[in-house]
This record gives structure tokens, sequence and C-alpha cells, in this order.
């Protein structure tokens, strides 16, 4: 089960690596600049969040809009045909299903991150948007429009708000000398080396 997420998450790494060094690259050599011209407080934390953001944004980009010309489908208009089609705990059903819906957990997590979320609607109403254009663009370049991702990508970004609201949770309740920014920018630093090992 775990193995068929792997590869699947292996598989977006690989495609996805070179894009992701040539921004990293040009993002933070940037941001650095534009911090010593202007003389900004660097917050670690909150850089390294936007950071992602951007990187996560770019990488959704070039995983939406590769064309694979090995598939060939059709484009599904009626919820749930697509998701039913893979036996359960399969490689494609990891590839289509669970894949649709952790692409978009970070969305999710974003827009409740940046936003200070409390209820869901703002998540399903920017995952709907970022999804159905997806889907559009997917049909206008060669590629299917299947509704069945728009479902998923939206459980994804539930899945994200409620990622977001639990760690709120827990940040709340946490003594507050593990809210200082100095305990957040290390515990930042460890989160970012602990994703690049597992990369």
């Amino acid at each position: 089960m775990l193995s068929g997420l792997s590869s699947t998450i292996h598989g977006v790494v690989n495609f996805t690596w070179p894009m992701t060094i040539i921004s990293l690259v040009i993002i933070v050599s940037f941001r650095i600049c534009y911090i010593i011209k202007n003389k900004e407080k660097i917050i670690l934390y909150k850089e390294l969040i936007t950071l992602s953001f951007i990187i996560y944004i770019l990488c959704l980009f070039q995983v939406v809009t590769f064309r694979d010309d090995t598939i060939w489908s059709s484009n599904n208009f009626i919820p749930f045909k697509e998701i039913f089609r893979y036996n359960f705990a399969s490689r494609l059903f990891f590839k289509n299903v669970i894949g649709n819906m952790i692409m978009f957990l970070p969305y999710g997590f974003f827009i409740s991150y940046y936003f200070q979320s409390k209820k869901p609607r703002l998540t399903i109403i920017l995952t709907l948007i970022a999804s159905f254009s997806i889907e559009l663009v997917q049909m206008s370049i060669g590629r299917v429009f299947d509704v069945d991702d728009i479902l998923l990508n939206l459980a994804g970004g539930l899945l994200g708000f409620v990622v977001y609201t639990s760690l709120q949770k827990i940040g709340n309740s946490v003594p507050r000398v593990f809210k200082n920014e100095w305990f957040l920018n290390i515990i930042s630093i460890i989160i970012l080396l602990g994703i690049i090992t597992l990369l």
C-alpha cells in the first residue's frame, strides 16, 4: 500500500527536480538581494513557508500540463466513474486517486495558512476554482477533462485544511516558549531536512 504511494511521489520528484532546482536558485538569490537592499528582517520559518508555496505551485503547473501521449482516455463528466474503475490499493489507484488528493493537500494547507481560515468555505471555493481551471486547460492541450479529478482535488484541499486546523489547535495548547520565532525557525529547518532526506 505504502509502496504504491511512495513510487507515485518519487515519480513526481524525478519529473520535477530540474525545474525545482532552477527555481530555487532564482527565487532564493532574488529574495536575498531584496532583503539586503531593503534591510528587511528575516523570519526564516515564514520565508521557508512562502518558498515552499511558490515551488509547490510551479511543480503543480508542470505536473498538470505535462502531455503523456501514451495515455488514451476520454473526457469524463460522470462523478465517481473513474474513481471506481481502479482496483483498491493498485498502482493506478495510488497514482490517479490518492495522487490527485495528495497533489492538492498542500494547496488546502497554504490557503488556510495565508488566510488564517477557521472554516473550510474559502478552501472549498479556491480549490474548486484551481481544479476546474486545470481540467479546462488540460482538455484544451490534448489531455482530458475528468470531473473525478476535481472531486479528488477538493478532498485533498479539505484534507490540507484539516491538517492546518489540527496544527493550529496543537499550537494553541503548547507552552508559549514553543511559539517563539527561534523555535519555529529550528522546527522549520528540521522539517525541511526531513523532507529532503525522504526524497
